[in-house]
């Protein structure tokens, strides 16, 4: 089955998707490994891998080639962040493409001007909402494959309050978009009053030290949000370890305090398949 279709099924079915955002080929391999059913591709996640602040200074072609390592070493579907589309709606027509030839399942898209922030950031402007619509319309007539999920993104709630927020998004629904994304609701109140009056299903951004409540998923999915993205934790945590042992080593001159709390050797080239490729190498080289 195709990974579209996967993504697809799977939002069919019941209780919901927990996407933990992954920023790279690792550590979107411990996503599967883990038995999550998708994996999220987060852009501030890649951006800060790449050292700089999520604030649109990275291209579509770097998010491309990330996306491309991601679902090149996964089997699940795989979600991914498109930002505003990277311009206007031709932009957005050609980065539709560009993600469903690498094998992405769907994106989201924004209501941002380009280039975009954080939606838990300060300052942030806005496209009009006849711009973004045309712009979804532009997204649905450029995928190829009507398995693929466009998901329509609002900043409003941050700019213009949240009922302008919710009346975005009913309008996003009404251009199409298979999914609607309020970013950045800022009470427990507020997320379930967007559960209450979109009817299209609802994805909502799930990490601590944003703008958002942190509510368990048990409850979101009472509420009838279908998927929940937790875009941060894995790089927040990876940050915090290699601090860690970086301070340990300059202190010390060794990581053994620390040994205890890492992965062996093995271990980390179990992870990434090294028996598999041990064995086409038995097979195809003279070795």
């Amino acid at each position: 089955m195709k990974r579209t279709t996967q993504f697809k099924t799977l939002l069919r079915s019941k209780g919901i998707l927990v996407a933990p955002g992954a920023f790279d080929g690792l550590s979107a391999r411990l996503i599967e490994r883990a038995g999550f059913p998708l994996i999220y591709v987060t852009g501030g996640g890649v951006a800060r891998s790449m050292g700089y602040p999520d604030m649109g200074l990275i291209t579509m072609s770097e998010v491309i080639t990330r996306a491309k390592n991601i679902v090149d070493v996964t089997e699940i579907p795989i979600l991914a962040d498109a930002d505003t589309g990277y311009g206007n709606a031709l932009n957005v027509m050609r980065a539709v493409r560009e993600f469903e030839n690498v094998g992405v399942a769907g994106i989201h898209i924004e209501d941002q001007i380009t280039p975009k922030k954080c939606g838990h950031y300060e300052r942030k402007s806005l496209i009009s909402e006849e711009e973004m619509m045309k712009k979804i319309e532009a997204a649905i007539e450029a995928r190829t494959d009507p398995d693929f999920i466009i998901i329509a993104r609002t900043d409003a709630r941050a700019v213009e309050g949240l009922e302008n927020a919710i009346q975005r998004g009913k309008r996003y629904a009404e251009a199409g978009a298979d999914m609607i994304f309020v970013e950045a609701p800022q009470s427990v109140e507020e997320i379930k009053k967007i559960a209450a009056s979109i009817s299209t299903p609802l994805l909502i951004n799930m990490f601590k030290g944003g703008k958002t409540p942190l509510v368990p998923m048990d409850e979101l999915e009472a509420m009838g949000y279908r998927v929940a993205i937790v875009p941060s934790p894995l790089q927040l945590a990876a940050i915090h370890a290699m601090e860690q042992v970086l301070q340990i080593l300059k202190k010390e001159g060794t990581i053994e305090p620390f040994s205890e709390r890492m992965v062996s050797f093995k271990e980390r080239d179990e992870i990434v398949d090294l028996p598999k490729y041990e064995e086409l190498e038995k097979k195809f080289l003279n070795v």
